[in-house]
């Protein structure tokens, strides 16, 4: 490979890596993580390498990471519930705490089920300090309950990027000075979990949970971390994150070839822009005039 490769290429370098390093020593589940509750509705394959999490009438599952995070870059190849699987949520989140707490930051991907050939729509979500509703919703371009597709977070100091397939969805901006609704302070574990939330996920309540279809079941696999490791007081990577490709001077920005995917992106597959919700924020939140091109 050349001598320096674009913010894309790095990405692709870095899946390779992960998978050349590992080889046949891939780390298991427990390597990384923990079972936040009802062990009993998780499985894994035989190899232990893919990671099934089910919802019932009685509970759901949920995981997490041992280890806590501040920036970098995290990824995710996930198969959603199939068939109908409306009321039905499926969340993969950074999160500061373990339990939904009043002062948290939060990076959402939920993935809202739907009635057997009605689409799924991805939600994702921005909270600093405990405040949320930054709600971003969009189609996608395939079935992702057919096969495999890889959710990743690009997190620095100047943006964080939710990507479908390398493809980047929604791009949040920092500004230069300090503020009160980009997340850059505290550490983060990463989250996956499978819930009922009927009352709200597909067509605002409408549609409820048909739990004849029960159990519904995602599945998980290839889980990917480069980013700052946390050790208290104070990780000595984070004042020095140029050090790292995720916070090196291209990462602060969108590629070009970035930029036109995103274009398509926009034009295409967003549902829902809180940025253009006029009537819930009269005066739009101050983040919204950040250009996500810049």
């Amino acid at each position: 490979m050349e001598k320096k490769c674009g913010l894309m290429m790095l990405l692709v370098c870095l899946a390779m890596t992960a998978s050349c390093c590992y080889g046949e020593s891939k780390p298991s589940f427990d390597d990384n993580f923990s079972i936040m509750w009802s062990e009993n509705h998780f499985k894994t394959s035989e190899d232990g390498q893919i990671w099934y999490l089910s919802l019932d009438n009685d509970t759901g599952c949920g995981f997490q990471t041992k280890q806590k995070y501040r920036f970098g870059w995290f990824s995710m190849k996930l198969k959603l519930v199939g068939g109908d699987s409306a009321g039905v949520v499926t969340a993969y989140y950074m999160c500061t705490e373990e339990g939904a707490g009043p002062t948290r930051d939060e990076l959402d991907f939920e993935f809202l089920g739907n009635r057997s050939g009605e689409p799924y729509l991805i939600q994702t979500n921005v909270y600093k300090n405990g405040t949320g509703n930054r709600e971003m919703r969009h189609k996608l371009w395939f079935d992702p309950t057919l096969d495999y597709h890889t959710y990743s977070i690009l997190w620095n100091s100047h943006q964080i990027i939710f990507f479908v397939d390398r493809v980047p969805v929604r791009v949040y901006k920092n500004a230069d000075y300090e503020n009160n609704f980009f997340p850059n302070q505290k550490p983060m574990y990463l989250f996956s979990s499978i819930w009922n939330a009927d009352d709200w996920a597909t067509r605002g309540g409408l549609e409820k949970t048909d739990w004849k279809k029960a159990p519904f079941v995602s599945s998980y696999k290839d889980f990917t971390v480069d980013g700052c490791q946390w050790k208290d007081p104070y990780p000595e990577c984070v004042s020095t994150t140029t050090d790292h490709w995720w916070d090196q001077y291209e990462a602060w920005h969108l590629t070009k070839d970035q930029k036109l995917d995103f274009a398509w992106v926009q034009r295409n597959l967003v549902i829902y822009d809180y940025c253009k919700d006029i009537k819930r924020f009269p005066t739009l939140p101050e983040e919204c005039s950040l250009s996500p091109w810049d």
